[in-house]
Formats: structure tokens, sequence, C-alpha cells
């Protein structure tokens, strides 16, 4: 062995691990890579790893949880990034790897082509289908805006709705940046959704999804599927003021309605309180003037129609004076068909003699006889007479049936010489049915005659 290995210093593997550490990260303190994303992760931990390859190399990656909600879109696989941060080593495993401090995407073409593409997928799955929008409540009672807290937005919001016509409005407040927005956005759409009608926090009968302007990199939460889904399944209707009115994100197409800017979302919500009161006001001078001319035109119509009547003293009189020609009259009508019959009876007198009305009287007499005998058949006193009796109940219904008797009931019984009333100590007994067989008859010798 020579002295030159003899002298080398001796590295224990952490050791060697440290000072290989200490070399990369002291000579790549700061780099720029540009790579496409592969293999991308989250755990529980909330920390990101992933890849950066191109058609040559793979450099592994790792960014700490609060960067990585800081990442203004959700970075995943075949996204083409330019990250920033230091290289480094893992000694664990003896590899190098990058520690992001901050991720863009690589130039807007890649943005535009990876939002284009999922403007067709959700648009194939019928979200952006103009039957599915909702029609926006005319004056809503309560509205429901989610948007950051602080800046403008909301400032201009609540201003312009004081201005036209001030409503109850409810703030959800969300980060409108940034990784961790999407998530905050699509909960605040359900949770306005989820509020009971009538309960102690109202539910809003219009929503508000707003956020001021910025770069497509600022707006990219608003282009998550987290939250277009949201918002085309909210059944309150939805109106999107996201950024200004060039700016277009998929929100704007799951939305019931668009405005191009936060202020405009305010201008669709309500009407002008003010127009609507000048409105109210002439819709009613309107409707006055044309009861007014109704009016006028029934009464210019019932004259018209009272010019074609007979006056009603003319049509009076002359029926008065039928009646007291018809009363004149009378009397003498009166005594004209007296007289008349008169000299009739006297003409048909002479024909009539008591032996012709004493012979009517004895064949209507003899008529009268037989229908009484008839009827005195039928009646049922003519059955009481051969020993049978009526039984009636209290109300006096003949009773016909014994089942029908229970004890206790009073009941009326009429025999032919008058009525007997009667308490029921029982109800009805089955009657007793002939025992079979035939009864043999004898016959007495004494009894039996002589043929001779």
């Amino acid at each position: 062995m020579t002295d030159k290995q003899n002298n080398l210093p001796e590295f224990s593997v952490s050791e060697l691990s440290q000072a290989l550490k200490r070399s990369i990260e002291k000579t790549f303190s700061y780099v720029r890579v540009r790579g496409e994303i592969s293999g991308c992760t989250r755990p529980a931990s909330g920390h990101l790893y992933l890849s950066l390859k191109d058609e040559k190399a793979v450099l592994e990656a790792v960014c700490w949880r609060g960067v990585a909600q800081k990442i203004p879109f959700k970075p995943e696989d075949g996204l083409e990034v330019v990250a920033e941060g230091k290289l480094s080593t893992y000694p664990q495993r003896s590899k190098y790897q990058l520690i992001i401090s901050r991720m863009e995407l690589a130039g807007e073409g890649a943005l535009m082509a990876l939002l284009e593409e999922r403007k067709k997928k959700l648009a194939a799955e019928g979200l952006f289908a103009e039957e599915r929008k909702k029609p926006l409540p005319h004056i809503p009672t309560v509205i429901g805006v989610v948007t950051s807290p602080t800046g403008a937005v909301i400032q201009d919001i609540l201003h312009r709705l004081s201005d036209r016509f001030p409503r109850h409005v409810l703030v959800w407040p969300v980060q409108v940046q940034g990784e961790a927005a999407a998530g905050q956005i699509a909960r605040a759409i359900a949770g306005f959704n989820a509020l009971e009608p009538g309960g102690k926090i109202p539910r809003p009968d219009l929503l508000i999804v707003a956020r001021g302007g910025g770069s497509m990199e600022d707006l990219w939460p608003f282009n998550e599927e987290v939250v277009v889904r949201a918002a085309a399944a909210s059944e309150i209707p939805l109106v999107s003021a996201v950024g200004h009115e060039t700016d277009t994100t998929l929100i704007d197409y799951a939305a019931d309605r668009r405005a191009p800017t936060p202020t405009a979302a305010a201008e669709l919500a309500v009407p002008v309180r003010s127009e609507l009161q000048f409105r109210t006001a002439d819709l009613a001078r309107r409707l006055e003037k044309a009861r007014r001319r109704y009016i006028d035109f029934l009464v210019d119509k019932i004259r018209g129609l009272g010019r074609g009547i007979p006056s009603p003293r003319d049509i009076l009189g002359l029926a008065g004076q039928r009646l007291d020609d018809l009363a004149a009259r009378l009397p003498r009508s009166l005594f004209s068909h007296l007289q008349g019959q008169t000299i009739r009876l006297g003409r048909v007198s002479p024909g009539l003699s008591a032996a012709a009305i004493w012979q009517t009287f004895d064949v209507k007499k003899t008529r009268f006889s037989g229908l009484a005998r008839v009827l005195e058949t039928l009646s049922y006193h003519s059955v009481l007479q051969r020993g049978y009796a009526v039984v009636r109940d209290t109300a006096g219904q003949a009773v016909t049936e014994a089942r029908r008797v229970r004890p206790g009931n009073a009941l009326d019984i009429e025999f032919k010489d008058g009525h007997v009333p009667v308490v029921a100590k029982g109800g009805a007994k089955p009657r007793e049915k002939p025992k079979p067989g035939h009864k043999k008859t004898t016959t007495s010798k004494k009894d039996q005659g002589s043929l001779f």
C-alpha cells in the first residue's frame, strides 16, 4: 500500500453525504428548470412530490406545503412548467432533487392548450348546455357573494347594490388566487346551496362568484374542474363575474349568466329601484286612464241603447188603458155567459126525468159496492179475521222475521179486535226441521167399509 493511499482522509457515509449536499447546494443554490411534470403526488402532509422530465433526463423535485399552496394553478401530469429553486440531495436514498420555491406554467400556449382540452371535456358532459341554465330572480331578497373579503371587488358590489336596490347580502370569504382557491370556491358554492330555506341563516336567491382582473395564471382557479362542476350543480341561480370584460374562464360557461365585471354582476342582480317606482307609477296612471275610458265607453253605449227603447211611461200608459178597457168589458161578458148557460139549461132540463136520475144512481152504487168488496178482500183485516196477527216495532213497521227481534224490544201485536203491547224476552230460535222418513199410516179394520 502506497503512502498516498495511507494519507487519504476517511469519511463515514453520513459525512460524505453531507459534504456532497453542501457542495451541490452551494454550486446550484438557485436554478430555473423547464420540464414536463410526471408522477405528481400530494400526500396528507400537503407537500408536493413530482418529477421534471424532457426527452433525455428526469429530475426529482419536491415542493413544501407552504410553497405548494401559493402555486396559482393545480400541478398535474403532462403540464410543462418552469420551476425555480435550489438543487439539493436526499441522503437517505443517495439522490439529488430540486427543492421548488416557485413554479409557473411554461408559456401561455401550454396553458391555453390545457384550457381548451378541459373545456371540450366538460362541454361533452353537458355542463355548458343552454337548456340547463336557470333564469335569474327579478328582485332577489338575499344575495350570496363568493369572493375575497378584502379588496375592491366586494366593495364595488355592495356599493352598486346599494345604489340600485339595497338587498341583504351574505359574503362567503374565499381565496381567489393560489392552489387552495379552487377548493374554497367550490365549497362556498356548495355551502350556500346547502342552507335550508327559512333557516337561521337565510338561503340566498342568487349567487355571485367574483374576483378582479389578473393574468391567466391568477384566474386559473376559476378554470379548475371542481369549481366548474360546483357552479353547474348549483340549484341557486349563479352569476360569474371573474376578471375584466376580455377575460374568460370556464366558470363563465357553467354559470347561468356571465357578467363582464363584478360591478356589472350587481347590475344584473337587481333592477334600479327608482326606475321601478317610476314605471309602477306610470302603469298606475295608464291603468286609471284606461279605466275611465272604458267607463265612458259603457256610458255612451247605454245612452245609445236607451235612445232605441220606448219610454216606460208610454209602455205603462198603453197597458193601463188596455186594463181599463178589459175591466169595463168584464161584467158584460159575465152576464152574457151566465145568460147563455141559463138558456142551455132550459133546453136540456125537459129531457131529464126522475127515473133516469135513479137509474144512474143505482149503476154508480153497484160499481162502488164491487170496488169496496175488492178492497176488503185485499185488506190485511180480512187476514186478521181468520186468526192471524200483525207484529209491529216501535216505529210502526211490520216485523216479518224472528231474527230481527232482540231481547227487550218493545212490540205491538194487532189482533182483529185490538192491539196488545208486549216486550220480547228472548231472540229468535231456529225452527225444528222434521225428522227424515215417512209416517206409516194404519187403517182400522172396523173403519173399513164393506163393498157389499
